[in-house]
């Protein structure tokens, strides 16, 4: 009989063991190249940068994280996190100066040690501003050596251009900040020192972009959350150990986007489709709690929207909102922690379409439909889409569905329009306008894709009059109204949504 996979905890905790043995070893090379070309150099000055390496491994796996956190309301939670960061950047400098010492001798280790300590704090605080610590996961997942070896062009790239900005920058501040290691040094000796020095900053750099990019291929790397086929659990119930995932973990941990990254891959493509042939059951249970799990960050994105664009049942909270310009930052930072988390939005939109649409040939049973699904599918998806365009600022005001059609084609709209209460204001600026039109374009795909799978019954539903009945739910919609769903999913079905 086949082994059982191993519990999620043992999976994120082999693949952090398995990150801190890899990255020791392009470490230790590219110390050992430019410790070769050193005059004299200690022997024992290996031990120092290794250790400080390894204390600057284990404090980036601390911070990094595929949620992107932003300080939030929660004072125990702020707390963490700028602790989080505050070691992150802590253990950057000390790398720095023991990387400095070890490549550069201990003959000026003052001046030496107290630049790299310099350098190292200018790297923790770059990659903590442009939140580097954002695990993305890569829309092709390849094998891990062909990726890393991919990656290492461009990291040593990178690393000679912050390598270079940082040397610079450190030579000022050095001469600059008032300390007890400034003293006068023959010319010789000084320029012997700033090109070693130049020499051992771009390998330091060099050592941080490989394991930050090593990091990075190894917890993007795809996990199977099911058991060996062939086994007895693979035959019985082989959708558990996804569920509980899913279910059951943390919901900004890890192993929970893993989850969602292995779901995506079943639905999408042609690999384990028997693993996508156990969601169809006969029960349907198992359908509706991946649909459940996927519609969760979707429901709550158009809720929160909803709620900061004035849209929510809490009156001080809509009232203090409707107050704010639309094109308020406040506004965006309100919204920023839902829009920036673009991985997860987009992973879920493209399962539940996928589902959505295999289920038109794979359903055998009929559960998609006969559970209503497929009505909380694309009433979500509509609802989450009308809600990022109004946050873009895009008209939501649709035709009336009693408009009237003229002898020459043209429509005579009533004035019973649906509209959004909140005016739309065109956004064209703000840190998270990119992430809502992204999230809308996926969003547009995944209903496309629906429509695209059903076409036929829908349109022959939309002559019957019985769309609404199949495609949209009876109840009040997470941001609109029900008349306003019909018509954008009308729109849809003519192929003019834009």
């Amino acid at each position: 009989m086949s082994p059982t996979p191993s519990p999620p905890h043992v999976l994120l905790k082999n693949r952090f063991l398995s990150f801190l043995i890899w990255q020791s070893i392009p470490s230790f090379l590219i110390f050992l190249f430019f410790f070769s070309t050193l005059p004299n150099p200690p022997l024992w000055s290996f031990l120092p940068f290794l250790s400080f390496l390894l204390l600057f491994s284990i404090t980036l796996s601390l911070i990094a994280s595929p949620y992107p956190l932003l300080p939030s309301t929660d004072f125990r939670r702020r707390l963490n996190l700028y602790f989080n960061f505050s070691l992150f950047v802590a253990a950057s400098a000390a790398s720095g100066f023991s990387a400095a010492v070890s490549l550069c001798g201990v003959s000026s280790v003052g001046r030496v040690g107290l630049r790299g300590f310099l350098v190292g704090s200018l790297f923790g605080l770059h990659y903590i501003f442009k939140r580097r610590w954002v695990l993305e996961f890569p829309i092709i997942q390849r094998p891990p050596f062909f990726s890393f070896k991919m990656g290492i062009p461009a990291a040593a790239k990178r690393a000679l251009k912050l390598s270079t900005v940082a040397f610079f920058f450190s030579a000022v501040l050095l001469e600059i900040l008032p300390h007890p290691f400034k003293c006068s040094v023959a010319t010789r000796a000084f320029f012997v020192e700033q090109i070693v020095f130049s020499f051992a900053s771009f390998a330091v750099f060099l050592c941080w972009e490989v394991t930050h990019h090593l990091h990075r291929v190894l917890h993007t790397k795809r996990s199977i959350f099911a058991p060996p086929k062939g086994s007895a659990a693979a035959e019985t119930n082989p959708s558990e150990h996804l569920l509980s995932a899913l279910e059951e973990s943390n919901p900004t941990s890890l192993l929970r986007y893993l989850a969602y990254l292995d779901l995506c891959m079943v639905c999408e493509n042609n690999v384990d489709t028997w693993r996508r042939a156990a969601f169809f059951e006969e029960t349907g249970e198992t359908y509706k709690r991946v649909i459940a799990v996927c519609l969760r960050p979707l429901e709550h994105l158009a809720s929160r929207l909803g709620e900061g664009l004035g849209n929510s049942p809490d009156k001080p909270a809509q009232l203090s909102n409707q107050l704010l310009s639309p094109t308020d930052a406040r506004l965006d930072l309100k919204n920023g922690e839902e829009l920036y988390n673009f991985q997860l939005h987009a992973c879920c939109s493209r399962i539940v379409a996928s589902l959505t649409a295999c289920s038109r040939k794979e359903d055998k049973f009929g559960v998609a439909q006969l559970s209503g699904s497929n009505a909380a599918v694309v009433s979500t998806l509509i609802s989450c889409l009308l809600a990022v365009e109004n946050f873009m600022g895009k008209k939501t005001n649709l035709q009336s569905p009693n408009q009237l059609l003229g002898p020459a084609g043209i429509k005579w709209a009533t004035a019973n329009s649906g509209r959004v209460d909140v005016p739309a204001v065109k956004r064209r600026t703000g840190p998270v306008n990119p992430k809502a039109y992204a999230i809308a374009d996926v969003l547009r795909t995944s209903i496309y894709q629906i429509v695209s799978a059903f076409h036929d019954e829908m349109l022959a539903g939309s002559k019957a009059s019985l769309l609404e009945k199949d495609w949209i739910t009876s109840g009040k919609p997470l941001f609109g109204t029900h008349e306003m769903l019909i018509q954008k999913l009308r729109l849809f079905l003519d192929f003019r949504a834009t």
